[in-house]
């Protein structure tokens, strides 16, 4: 089974697993400041979810390349919206500042 790290937390989840529902069963915290209200509860309209993922997931499916093309995403960044995303092998998950995610500075990290 794979395992997603993040947050601190290691969650075992069934292969092909959507990376949002598993992190939301969870606790953990996927959204910034107003994103917390304001988001398209995982339809993949709105981009709030935006993470970095590292490791073994699907490929990015039209929903995800669309919302990034827009900013204040890009498709060059290494940003994925876990809400689109599903999780093949183990993975890592890093959340950034920002409404969107898009920040600099780190909010949380796989280890906490």
């Amino acid at each position: 089974m794979p395992k997603v790290l993040a947050q601190g937390k290691t969650i075992e989840c069934v292969s092909k697993s959507n990376l949002r529902t598993i992190l939301l069963q969870n606790g953990i915290d996927l959204y910034n400041d107003g994103a917390k209200v304001i988001n398209c509860r995982g339809i993949g309209s709105c981009g709030t979810c935006a993470v970095k993922v590292e490791s073994e997931i699907s490929a990015a499916n039209w929903r995800d390349r669309a919302r990034r093309s827009l900013p204040p995403h890009s498709l060059t960044t290494n940003l994925l919206r876990n809400s689109q995303t599903q999780v093949l092998g183990d993975v890592k998950v890093t959340k950034f500042d920002g409404f969107w995610g898009q920040g600099s500075r780190i909010v949380w990290t796989p280890k906490g």
